[in-house]
C-alpha cells in the first residue's frame, strides 16, 4: 500500500454518527468527522466521503411483508442524504469547501452524481459527498463506497468502524479475537469476516483497491491511520 495518499475515500456508519444516543445525530461526533476531515484538507489530500444511513434507517433491516425491499432501500438511500446534508452544513461553517453528488436524483437538496462532475470537483479542492447509494435498490453503502471510490480513482478506502482493524471472530463477544494487522481479500471472503459485504471486497479485489479498516475515536484518528501509527487492518 502507499506510503502517502493523494485521495481517498472515507466510509462512515451512520450508526458511528450517533454516538451514545439511540437515534439521529450526536453533534460533538460530527464536529469530531468535520475536524479529522479538515485535517485531511490541511494535509492536501483529496477526499470524498460515503455515509450511511443506518442512524435513521437501514433498508435491510426494515424489509418485511409489508414493507418490499426495494421500498425499504429506497428509504435507507433517502437517509444518507439526511447525514450528508447536516455534514456539509457543518463543513461549510468550518470553512471547508464541499458538495453533495447524490446517486438519487433530488435537485432541490444535491447535485445529481456524475463521474465528471466529481473529478472535477476533487481537482478544485472540495470535499465531496456522495449520498444516495447507487440510486439502486440492492446495493449496500459498502459496496456504493467501493464504487464511488474506483470511479474517482482513489489511492485507498478509509473505513471508520466501532472496532480498530477487522479480527478472525466478534472482539464485543470473543475477548480473546485476534487482529489482523494486515488480511487478504480472499481471507475475507472464505473466512466470512464481518467487516464489509462480500460484493463490495470483490470490486476492491478485482481492482486492487486496498481497504483500511480503523476506529474512529477521535480527530486525530484517521490522520493517524493515514500516517501508519495506532491500530489498524489493511485488507489488500
Amino acid at each position: 500500500m502507499k506510503k502517502t495518499f493523494s485521495r481517498i475515500l472515507l466510509k462512515l456508519s451512520g450508526e458511528g454518527l450517533m454516538g451514545k444516543q439511540a437515534f439521529g445525530i450526536d453533534e460533538n461526533v460530527l464536529d469530531m468527522v468535520a475536524e479529522s476531515i479538515k485535517q485531511l484538507r490541511q494535509e492536501n489530500i483529496e477526499t470524498c466521503i460515503v455515509i450511511g444511513g443506518g442512524n435513521f434507517y437501514r433498508g435491510v433491516n426494515n424489509t418485511n411483508k409489508s414493507i418490499s425491499r426495494p421500498i425499504a432501500d429506497q428509504a435507507g438511500m433517502i437517509a444518507t442524504v439526511i447525514n450528508a446534508l447536516f455534514l456539509k452544513s457543518i463543513l461549510d461553517s468550518k470553512g471547508i469547501k464541499s458538495e453533495i453528488l447524490s446517486g438519487l436524483s433530488i435537485p432541490q437538496v444535491a447535485e445529481t452524481y456524475s463521474y465528471r462532475s466529481a473529478q472535477n470537483l476533487l481537482k478544485q479542492g472540495t470535499v465531496v459527498i456522495f449520498a444516495g447509494g447507487t440510486g439502486n435498490p440492492y446495493f449496500t453503502t459498502d459496496t456504493g463506497a467501493t464504487l464511488r471510490a474506483l470511479e474517482t480513482e482513489c489511492d485507498a478506502l478509509f473505513k471508520a468502524t466501532q472496532v480498530d482493524g477487522v479480527y478472525d471472530s466478534d472482539p464485543k463477544k470473543n475477548p480473546k479475537a485476534i487482529r489482523y494487522k494486515t488480511v487478504s481479500y480472499d481471507d475475507v471472503i472464505t473466512k466470512e469476516l464481518k467487516v464489509m459485504d462480500m460484493t463490495a471486497i470483490s470490486m476492491a479485489r478485482e481492482n486492487k483497491l486496498p481497504i483500511v479498516v480503523f476506529k474512529q475515536v477521535d480527530k486525530d484518528s484517521l490522520i493517524n491511520a493515514i500516517k501508519g501509527k495506532g491500530n489498524f487492518t489493511i485488507i489488500k
